[in-house]
């Protein structure tokens, strides 16, 4: 019974009978499962690791535009990235701090004094620059984010922020725990 009410609900939503939240089908469960059909740019496989990191590290190469996950035993899971344009790339050693689903986002001023006019708050959402996931990178104003623009994955067109589709960085999202070590490197 309980899924019959389910879906007049969806159905009356859609058909309008129903006032919908904002956020149905832009931000949570709904959302998730709707970007689990997105096409993978670049699609993420497990691949022969050779590094000395422990398990549970994650190592970004900005030069290759890939992120690898350390599983241990030789192995990672390496995902297609979007990383920063040239004059924001950067290098170094960080740590997950925070963790957040469908993160509202807010440009650092840096940002809003090279672009005004970019919006000073955007709730998230599917449309939403960090996208379904946002991974905090120290006291930096650098993340390990989703993108609604799965086509920049292999490039470089970010503002230092490492870029990942949405579907790959709720995978990487379950994996990652707060204190995770993360390596940038060229």
């Amino acid at each position: 019974m309980s899924g019959r009410i389910a879906t007049l609900a969806i159905a009356g939503v859609l058909l309008g009978a129903v006032p919908a939240r904002a956020d149905f089908f832009d931000r949570g469960p709904i959302a998730d499962f709707l970007n689990g059909f997105r096409t993978q740019a670049i699609p993420r496989d497990t691949v022969a690791w050779s590094g000395k990191e422990k398990p549970g590290t994650i190592v970004v190469s900005t030069r290759q535009r890939r992120l690898f996950y350390v599983l241990g035993g030789g192995e990672a899971v390496r995902y297609g990235v979007g990383v920063g344009r040239e004059g924001f790339s950067w290098s170094g050693v960080k740590t997950v701090t925070m963790k957040k689903e469908w993160p509202d986002w807010r440009p650092p001023q840096q940002m809003l004094a090279r672009r005004p006019d970019l919006p000073r708050y955007m709730a998230g959402g599917q449309d939403n620059p960090l996208g379904a996931r946002a991974l905090y990178l120290g006291s930096s104003l650098y993340r390990i984010h989703g993108s609604n623009e799965p086509e920049t994955m292999g490039a470089a067109v970010s503002s230092g922020c490492i870029r990942m589709t949405n579907k790959d960085v709720a995978d990487l999202y379950d994996r990652v725990r707060v204190g995770t070590k993360v390596i940038v490197r060229d």
